[in-house]
Parts: C-alpha cells; structure tokens; sequence
C-alpha cells in the first residue's frame, strides 16, 4: 500500500471518517441532548474539498482502480457542493419532522462517500460497490420518516426496482468480464473491440445490462417509476440530495465508462441512448404539467433534466461531455435549493408542498417567494440564470455533432416546462392567500445557503466561461 494510492482517496476518506464520526456523536449523545452533528459533515467535507483542491492536475492513481484526475475531481467538487447545501438545509428540517439526528447525518455522509467513489473509480467491480455503498445509504434516508406511509411505500419501490437494477448491473458486468477478462475500464476498452466482433450478442448484451442499470440511477426512461413516489415520500432535502448527488455520481460513472470502455461500441449504444434522451425530456415534461403536488412537479421536472444531460452524451464530443458537468454543477445548486426551500416552508401540521400552499405567499414570505421564483426559471432555462446556460450550452453540443431532431426535441420541451414552472409563480405573486398556515423564518444557516445559491446561478448565467473551461480541461483528462 503505496502513500500516492492513499493520497488519491484522501477527498473520500475524509468524508467517511466524517460519517464514522457522526455515528460515534449518536451513541454517546443522551437522550434529547441537542447536538450539532451536521458540524461534523461539514468538517469532514470541507478537508475533503481541501484535498481536492491539493489533488488537481497530479493525476495521482489509487491502487489502480481509482483516479483522481480532473474528472473525477471536478465531480467531488460538485457532490462536495451538494453536500455542504444538504447540512445547512437540514438542521430545521431533521427536528421538524422527529428524524434520528446521527442516522440522518451519517448516512448522507456514507452515500456522499459512495457517489465520490464512483466518480473516481475505473475499474467496473468498484463502480458496482460504490454504487451499492451510495444505494443503501439512500434507500434508508427515503424511508426515515417511518410513521409516514408515503415515505415507506417510497422507499419500498425505490428498494425494490434498485435491487432489479443492480442485478442488471452485476450481469452486464459479469458479461463484460467473460468477453475481456478485465474489469478495468481502460483494459475493456482495449480488448472489447476484437471480442465484441467475435461475440456481437454477447458484446450487445453486456451493454445493455450495464445501461439498464445505470439507467435506473439517472431516472432515464423507462427506469424513471420510482422517482415521483420516492421524491414524494422521502424527507424534503434528502429528496433534493437524491435528485442532485445520485444523478452527478450516476452520470459521472456512466460517462466514464462509454467513453473509455466502450468507445468502439458507440453505434450501437449511441441509438438507444438518444431513444432514451428523447423519451425522458418529453415524458418528464409532458407528466411534470399534470402535476400539483410540487415535490411530484419537481420530481418528474428531475427526469426531464436527465433527458437533457443524456443529449450531451449522445453528442460524443467533448464539448457535450464538459456540458454534462457544467449543467449538473448549474442543476445541482439549483434544485436542490429548490426542495431546500419547500422543505422550509412546511410545518408540523401541514407539508405545504402542494400548488395551492403557494397562493400569496409573496404576502407571507416575500423573501422566499422571490428566491423561489428566481430558482424556478433557472430549472426552465430563463437568461441570465446559470439553467440558460446549462441548457445552451448541452443543445449546441446536439447541433454540432448534427443530432438536430434531439436538440429540437429538447428546446420544444424546454419551453412546455416554463409553464409548470411559471404556473408557480403566478400563484405566489397573483393568486389571493390560501389557508396554508405561515412557516417559520428559516434559521441563519438556511438562508445563507439559499442566498449562495441565488448568487451561484446568476454567477454562472451571467459569467459562465471560467467554469465552461475548466469543465472542458477535467473532460481531457479521460483521454
């Protein structure tokens, strides 16, 4: 065990010790003895963007199934974002709704830990562990509100469809080994060429296997049925850190794999996969207008981002790629201040996460309405807000690349989802106040971290090209 593999993992590492640690806090806490756990996550994931930064642009290797190159690095950065954003938002949140205080912090930590291992892992077997490591962790954060049966029912699809997937997963893999004899991503890549021409249905069939799975984690259609019951019933900001970590950690692996993997199979998987881009954006914009519980709206709003970041990928250029980690850096910010921010307008009697809560509350809450509204057009891809740019930014890749019909798709789809977005807004600013009772003010922590978020997308909508360049940089290091 070399010190260059152990400094590779450092970012993960301290993620993990930060989750052992808040374990430990639960143990020893007494019982109602109020304790600031989520200071330990946000110790733990502050050293981890220190190393981070300390790691970027040494290409440093762990124990050759994990890389630190810019890459994966730039995908830690963002899950190290999200993470940070889901401990200042939950505090309210997790003593609102009774949740075990150490559970709740240790398993996001766990589940963070899990997505950062599966961004940097090239080696197939451990991309499968990470993804199981941050599985587990999420299936039990969706049902922690137990006394809530839409939380069980949620987190019993979601458990059960996971598990189908992951087996996918594990024979897509087991099949790729047969072919190769390796399950190191750069290896496959080498030896799939020859074996996938003297076995093309087994080579088909590996393939297929793997995209189901990684199709269940983006929420792609067809795999998207557990998203709008699992979001629904999850706690708020755990339904946000599901929509934005997974979906980064997701995206990441399955970047990684076809473009170092399986680049010689790209007429094969190219197809399905603008199939797939183009069924997720019309099936989750066209079911998201139908929608009028938010976390739903929002939900189904999650699944057609998923089409839009699979339309990079379809471009297979590195100008899609490098758009696929600048949007989910712009989405990440965005939807999960967006559930952040239901999650602190309800009260212990009412959720208020319905269309009619949202009448008049520029009356109740001013403040919130106006943070709502600002990150409801950045999801809808209104300028100057850093979802304009996302979404510029994937579409000319599409049209570059001369996928026209899927860029046509995606602006046709772009502008129906304005409408759910704006039909919020209008009943915020237009409609007469509801009986939806007034929500506390939220804590100092909470509006910080809303405040950064309004700030980060403007930031990026109004000066995105520092980050579209080093998105374009990390994207290199792949090759």
């Amino acid at each position: 065990m070399s010190l260059s593999s152990i400094t590779a993992i450092v970012p993960i590492l301290c993620v993990t010790a930060a989750g052992l640690a808040a374990m430990l806090a639960e143990a020893f806490r007494a019982p109602g003895e109020r304790m600031p756990i989520g200071g330990l996550g946000l110790i733990g994931l502050a050293g981890a963007a220190v190393s981070t930064a300390l790691l970027w642009g040494r290409h440093a290797s762990g124990f050759g199934l994990v890389s630190a190159d810019t890459f994966g690095l730039f995908f830690v950065m963002i899950l190290v974002v999200v993470g940070v954003m889901t401990m200042l938002l939950s505090p309210p949140i997790v003593e609102r709704e009774g949740l075990p205080a150490g559970e709740y912090y240790a398993l996001t930590l766990f589940a963070l830990a899990g997505m950062m291992l599966m961004a940097m892992a090239t080696d197939l077997l451990v991309i499968f562990l990470a993804l199981e490591v941050m599985s587990l962790a999420v299936y039990v954060l969706t049902g922690l509100r137990r006394d809530a049966e839409a939380s069980v029912e949620g987190a019993f699809k979601y458990f059960i469809l996971g598990g189908f997937s992951s087996a996918f997963f594990l024979y897509g893999l087991a099949l790729v080994y047969g072919l190769t004899e390796s399950t190191r991503l750069d290896r496959i890549g080498g030896a799939l060429a020859g074996a996938s021409a003297a076995h093309p249905a087994l080579g088909l069939a590996a393939l297929g296997l793997l995209l189901v799975g990684f199709g269940f984690k983006v929420s792609a259609v067809p795999f998207h049925m557990w998203t709008p019951d699992a979001y629904e019933g999850a706690p708020t900001v755990v339904a946000g850190f599901m929509s934005t970590g997974v979906k980064a950690a997701a995206f990441a692996a399955l970047v990684r794999v076809v473009t170092v993997a399986f680049p010689s199979m790209h007429a094969l998987w190219g197809p399905v996969l603008w199939g797939m881009a183009a069924a997720t954006m019309i099936l989750g914009t066209v079911v998201g207008v139908a929608q009028t519980n938010l976390r739903r709206m929002l939900a189904y709003s999650s699944i057609a981002h998923a089409g839009y970041l699979l339309v990079g990928l379809v471009s297979w250029s590195d100008i899609g790629r490098s758009a696929i980690l600048f949007y989910l850096l712009a989405y990440g910010v965005t939807n999960l201040a967006a559930f952040g921010l239901i999650g602190l307008l309800a009260t212990p009697e009412r959720t208020n996460d319905d269309l009619a809560s949202m009448a008049g509350l520029s009356n109740r809450h001013p403040a919130l309405a106006a943070a709502f509204s600002v990150l409801l057009l950045s999801l809808g891809g209104i300028p100057p807000t850093a979802g304009f740019v996302g979404k510029w930014y994937i579409f000319s890749a599409a049209i570059r690349s001369g996928d026209y019909a899927l860029a046509i798709i995606g602006v046709l789809t772009s502008v129906v989802s304005i409408f759910f977005y704006l039909r919020v807004i209008v009943m915020m600013y237009m409609a007469e106040p509801g009986d939806a009772p007034s929500s506390p003010a939220p804590t100092r922590a909470a509006a910080f971290t809303l405040a950064a978020a309004l700030v980060v997308t403007f930031y990026l909508g109004v000066l995105p090209t520092g980050v579209i360049d080093l998105a374009a940089r990390s994207v290199g290091s792949l090759f």
